[in-house]
């Protein structure tokens, strides 16, 4: 699969290691995957993320994720089925953190050497990204995988990354229209 990425995806791949790696992460989310295409300017992902008028609020998102991850990776609709049941999330990591210290639930390892200077894995999150990435560009007869597929699986994926993306108003609908398929050019 990863020989139809485009330099782009693959970047995108990359910087998600790297951020896992700062992170100390034990593998790489679907959260560091989106943080990469965040970072990625000059691609077809990019663009329809700044035409979308993500571009200017890049921070926002980085910091929606960064208290999601605190709240380890619980989506709101998680949360509220959970208060449902009379479970209140934020008071739970509010009494974790009092305890263990902020970002307890993250699920990041402060000491990196634990790996063994390996890079992490890919978290299951993240391989359905990817996974949904080649079946977005197959349906739409791209012969590449780009950034552009791997923001369009974020949209259609449940989970926080897609949820964070959806309340600044990225959807599938939305990227679709200011990043339509690539059409060879016919000779």
């Amino acid at each position: 699969m990863f020989e139809r990425f485009t330099k782009d995806a693959r970047a995108v791949v990359e910087g998600a290691w790297v951020y896992a790696e700062q992170g100390g992460a034990g593998t790489v989310d679907a959260e560091h995957l989106l943080l990469a295409l965040l970072d990625r300017e000059g691609s077809r992902g990019s663009f329809a993320l700044a035409a979308l008028g993500l571009a200017g609020r890049r921070e926002v998102v980085r910091d929606a994720l960064r208290e999601a991850r605190r709240h380890a990776g619980i989506t709101r609709a998680e949360a509220d089925a959970l208060a449902g049941l009379g479970i209140d999330v934020a008071q739970i990591v509010a009494r974790v953190e009092e305890v263990h210290g902020v970002g307890a639930m993250s699920g990041d390892r402060g000491d990196r050497r634990w790996w063994g200077g390996r890079r992490p894995n890919f978290g299951r999150a993240a391989k359905d990204v990817l996974e949904r990435a080649l079946r977005v560009a197959l349906a739409r007869r791209d012969r590449h995988i780009g950034d552009e597929h791997l923001l369009l699986a974020f949209t259609v994926l449940p989970g926080v990354a897609g949820e964070v993306l959806a309340d600044h108003g990225v959807t599938f609908e939305a990227v679709t229209r200011v990043c339509p398929p690539v059409r060879p050019a016919r000779g």
